[in-house]
């Protein structure tokens, strides 16, 4: 027979799961972000979209600190629960004994994007994903984008990942800080970007042209296709130039993260010559 206290301790954190979980079914509620990097990222920003965090009782070290501290800075005091109750949670997820709730990452669109391009005081780097649907390889992508300095990733709104709690915590705080951009009609948002001064050049392993002869130092919009498919036929066609990565050994692609990676870090380097 448990206790009184203890019962209705459970019961609390019951109410809590129950609440998430009918939040989480509406677009517009609060989002689950799980993980250290992810929930640290969020917390970095002068105004966080955390709103409430649960970390483990059985975790006592310097990342779980770091996570107190910073949410104590925005009047945040995280619940210490078993860990049981996190894998309810988030099942299946590689929680690292944490999980927040923050309100929605805002939705940018093609006018945004184009306000951030009036906006920039250097020459855009642009990486776009014409249909990636892994969003492991969406948050991998958001990571080598943010390290390479590009200034957004955009994607189509249909038949692509949007930022799922998986694709933040892959993103390792990058999605909290790179805007991620979603567009309607991607060949238009091609032509848009080309008439304000922006060469796009797209991937493919049929091109004649490779990474390392194509010129990447000006104002730069990659594209990169979805995983085993590559960029669509119309996506291809509004590009002002196609170029292929050179691969030594027996593999006939890359993943897309770690191509966007290659590309994204050649451009730097013509960049920065």
């Amino acid at each position: 027979m448990s206790n009184p206290s203890s019962k209705d301790k459970n019961q609390k954190h019951t109410k809590r799961r129950r609440a998430t979980k009918s939040e989480g079914s509406s677009s517009t509620s609060n989002d689950l972000v799980y993980g250290l990097h992810a929930i640290q990222a969020a917390l970095e920003l002068p105004q966080t979209r955390v709103t409430e965090i649960w970390l483990s009782d059985e975790r006592d070290d310097s990342r779980i600190d770091a996570i107190v501290d910073a949410a104590k800075i925005h009047g945040l005091h995280p619940h210490n629960v078993a860990r049981e109750e996190l894998d309810e949670m988030a099942p299946d997820a590689r929680h690292q004994g944490a999980i927040a709730k923050c309100r929605p990452i805002g939705n940018l669109d093609d006018s945004d994007l184009f306000r951030l391009l009036e906006s920039l005081p250097e020459a855009p780097l642009l990486l776009i994903l014409d249909c990636v649907q892994d969003p492991h390889n969406l948050g991998a992508c958001m990571r080598s984008a943010e390290a390479a300095g590009a200034h957004a990733v955009i994607a189509p709104k249909d038949r692509a990942s949007a930022l799922t709690s998986t694709a933040l915590k892959v993103s390792s705080g990058a999605a909290e800080r790179l805007p991620f951009i979603q567009v309607t009609n991607l060949a238009r948002v091609l032509r848009e970007l080309q008439q304000q001064g922006v060469w796009v050049v797209g991937t493919s392993g049929d091109s004649e042209t490779t990474l390392f002869d194509a010129d990447l130092k000006g104002p730069l919009a990659i594209v990169l296709g979805a995983e085993g498919r590559g960029i669509r036929r119309l996506t291809r066609d509004n590009c002002d130039q196609v170029m292929y990565i050179p691969m030594k050994g027996g593999a006939e692609s890359l993943n897309v993260s770690v191509a966007a990676g290659v590309c994204l870090f050649e451009a730097a380097r013509q960049r920065n010559l």
